[in-house]
């Protein structure tokens, strides 16, 4: 029969805490929501604010999706000021 030094116990134990916490990373990881955002279309509309930084085609949104525009928001939507932060390209 051979026993631990408490060096070996130690590694063992620090072993033994990182799997369990890689183990509840993954876990929560495994649960969390799926993305519920859609991404912005790729038509003909979008395709110029593709190759633009995020801030500079957010400026221009409000050109369609504005209030009194042909495809306004729905009443629901969070706040419209960053339009490209849930909606990815």
């Amino acid at each position: 029969m051979t026993t631990q030094t408490p060096k070996q116990r130690k590694t063992w134990l620090w072993n033994l805490l990182f799997l369990l916490l890689g183990g509840a990373v993954l876990g929560l990881l495994w649960l969390a929501p799926p993305i519920a955002t859609p991404y912005m279309p790729r038509d003909e509309h979008h395709a110029p604010y593709f190759d633009m930084p995020k801030k500079e085609a957010e400026k221009h949104c409000f050109e369609c999706h504005g209030p009194e525009m042909s495809n306004p928001l729905p009443k629901n939507h969070p706040p419209p000021y960053r339009c490209l932060f849930c909606h990815r390209r």
